[in-house]
């Protein structure tokens, strides 16, 4: 379930509202209002998230060169990591 809070417990309950961030690694949804308007996380959960659309954005370009066929065997690819990268 997530967590919501008005906008007023920003200025007013701020630790709190950190204290659960990090706590929960969860967002807190913050409404302006009655609608929502931001979503606060944690550094940690922020780093984390922008790591997982990193991954997910290194396997689409991967599965691209693969249907584009811009691949080699596997054997020739670890081979050229332990002689060092071609010229």
């Amino acid at each position: 379930m997530p967590t919501i809070r008005p906008s007023a417990d920003l200025r007013n309950n701020y630790n709190e509202i950190s204290a659960f961030c990090h706590r929960h690694s969860e967002p807190v949804f913050i409404t302006k209002n009655g609608r929502g308007d931001l979503a606060v996380l944690s550094i940690e959960a922020y780093e984390r998230l922008c790591g997982k659309f990193e991954l997910y954005r290194l396997l689409e370009e991967g599965l691209e060169d693969e249907k584009a066929g811009r691949v080699r065997p596997f054997r020739e690819a670890f081979a050229d990591i332990r002689n060092g990268l071609p010229k």
